[in-house]
């Protein structure tokens, strides 16, 4: 079956609509958003933290609802430890809703937060009783405010009260992941941030050159009776890494398949898909107007005529005919613009007039007349030759110039 083009550009139009809709629908979903999240065993996951703390025994819960929500939650109103690991770098920014939440006296922990890159080496090493932490990021807070770790450069991870409550901030998104598994150090830290018991008996101390972690010294490996009553629970968000418990989705994506589409990542392929069909439909049965027919160039015998013959003249390298027919040719045009008309004058009486008239040397147009003899010149001379007559047309008058 023989396709016209209109058709073929419209199947192939269709075929790659569907291809990228088929590629989004069933690609993996290695998207960077899964990165810190307690479920991802990758790398930059925290599924090897979360076993430890539960290990432990300490008490951790995922949450799977926006922040809205779980401010509202009477479990997470009063000494509650929410951590927020993120996946791209945020601003250091405390929302309305999180800060009336910490002023209560919970505590909030955000790693991932954005600071500008220092001198700092990319890898470090910080000391502690449990084993060193390691931190791998050139990015420091160089602000005075409350260290909890950091170096020379400026801190690492640092503080701010907010009424009752706390906010810590971490420029290491990767503190406590699954690639960190050979540095204790890192796990006890991130567990000795949201473990804080109420009081303050285990809070953690900081320099610009150490850190001393009270916490690590005496680790907590299940808690007794007693401090299980001042711990604070622990909430880690797992909204942000895109998981969603199934009230949430029926809330978020209720109503008709253009409402559920709207709120996806695949609305703005089904507009562009759609935009690609019109366009590509539109095409194919309407060419924006009725096709116009491209007439055949007309033929100009008297230039078929020279340049036929000037092929003939240059494989016989006839050079000097060529000379002689251009060299009458030219003179005559000459005379027509010195107003000496048609008759065919002797080259010193046009040399005189030449002269006369224009003010230029007699030898600029002596050497172009024809000799009394035929010669054969080389091709490169023909073009010199021709070039020189050029410049006497551009040394007549300008209303003579173009005289025929």
């Amino acid at each position: 079956m023989h396709l016209s083009k209109n058709r073929f550009w419209l199947l192939g139009a269709i075929a790659v609509t569907a291809l990228i809709i088929i590629t989004l629908l069933f690609a993996p979903a290695n998207n960077k958003i899964n990165s810190g999240s307690t479920y991802n065993r990758g790398p930059d996951g925290y599924g090897a933290w979360y076993a430890f703390m539960s290990q432990r025994g300490t008490q951790v819960q995922r949450w799977q609802k926006p922040f809205e929500d779980f401010a509202k939650n009477q479990d997470a109103t009063q000494l509650s430890t929410l951590l927020r690991i993120y996946s791209k770098l945020i601003p250091q920014a405390v929302s309305d809703t999180e800060k009336k939440w910490v002023e209560q006296g919970n505590t909030l922990v955000k790693l991932g937060v954005r600071a500008p890159v220092t001198p700092a080496p990319f890898s470090s090493l910080h000391p502690a009783s449990a084993g060193e932490i390691k931190i791998d990021t050139g990015r420091r807070e160089p602000s005075d405010k409350k260290q909890i770790l950091g170096d020379r450069f400026g801190a690492i991870v640092w503080k701010q009260t907010i009424g009752k409550g706390t906010v810590y901030f971490g420029v290491a998104p990767y503190l406590a992941a699954n690639a960190y598994q050979d540095f204790p150090g890192n796990y006890e830290f991130l567990a000795g941030l949201v473990t804080q018991l109420e009081g303050g008996e285990k809070e953690i101390e900081g320099t610009q050159q150490a850190i001393a972690v009270n916490f690590i010294q005496n680790p907590i490996d299940r808690p007794t009776q007693e401090t299980s009553k001042t711990l604070k629970k622990i909430w880690v968000d797992e909204y942000i890494h895109g998981y969603k418990d199934p009230e949430i989705i029926k809330r978020e994506y209720e109503g008709n398949l253009f409402t559920y589409l709207a709120k996806t990542p695949l609305f703005p392929v089904f507009i562009q898909g759609t935009i690609i069909l019109i366009i590509a439909i539109f095409a194919g049965w309407n060419r924006f107007g009725q096709p116009v027919t491209l007439s055949a160039p007309a033929v100009d015998n008297s230039e078929a005529y020279i340049q036929a013959l000037a092929g003939v003249l240059e494989k016989a390298n006839s050079t000097d005919f060529a000379v002689e027919i251009i060299g009458k040719a030219e003179q005559l045009q000459l005379q027509k613009a010195l107003l000496l008309g048609q008759a065919s004058l002797e080259s010193e009486s046009l040399t005189n007039a030449w002269v006369e008239q224009t003010g230029r040397k007699a030898a600029e147009l002596s050497e172009l007349l024809p000799p009394s003899r035929k010669q054969r010149i080389s091709d490169t001379d023909l073009l010199a030759w021709l070039g020189k007559w050029e410049q006497i047309r551009q040394h007549l008058p300008s209303d003579r110039k173009n005289l025929k």
